[in-house]
């Protein structure tokens, strides 16, 4: 599928699954490489990091535990400036190396915001790990340890992202073509 509509926009397509699947695979190794002597936590940031946690989750060969929070900063195509916790820690992480898996950076905001509130649990280390990196959107300065794939300030659906709810399903990543 080239091109899609999702309610009022339409999109075209600008990263292949099979594109998204090899920097994952490279992600992982990257990863694993530095925590194979520890059992790290991986923090998927829900809803839209729901896919790329699992595809790592199952391509990192080590010993690893997987939990989820929710958090939310948009409303539409754009964001609030405001992050809001709808399901936070469920599990201590006090002396825990944790990986924060986030579908995209964009503003700093977001991660920012996470990484500030898991710092007072006294973990052992917090990385990031995110697939897509907005270097134009940025307004926070941010400290990504892993990532995937930048872009430019495009919206974009597709692989767990959405527009109001909807597009997430897709495997190809798309980017609008109407503003």
């Amino acid at each position: 599928m080239g091109k899609i509509k999702i309610l009022d926009k339409e999109f075209e397509k600008n990263i292949p699954y099979d594109h998204i699947q090899e920097v994952i695979k490279t992600m992982a190794s990257k990863i694993y490489e530095d925590y194979k002597d520890s059992r790290p936590l991986f923090l998927c940031v829900l809803n839209g990091a729901f896919m790329f946690a699992a595809d790592l989750f199952k391509h990192y060969p080590g010993h690893c535990e997987i939990s989820f929070i929710k958090l939310s900063s948009y409303a539409g195509a754009q964001t609030t400036g405001q992050v809001k916790t709808l399901i936070g820690l469920d599990k201590e992480i006090e002396g825990t190396n944790i990986i924060i898996l986030e579908d995209i950076v964009d503003t700093g905001i977001t991660i920012n915001h996470l990484v500030e509130d898991l710092s007072a649990y006294k973990p052992e280390s917090v990385r990031v790990a995110t697939l897509l990196l907005k270097p134009a959107a940025l307004c926070k300065e941010v400290r990504l340890d892993y990532v995937g794939i930048e872009i430019p300030n495009d919206f974009i659906v597709g692989y767990g992202l959405d527009y109001n709810g909807f597009g997430r399903n897709y495997k190809d990543i798309y980017k609008i073509t109407e503003h």
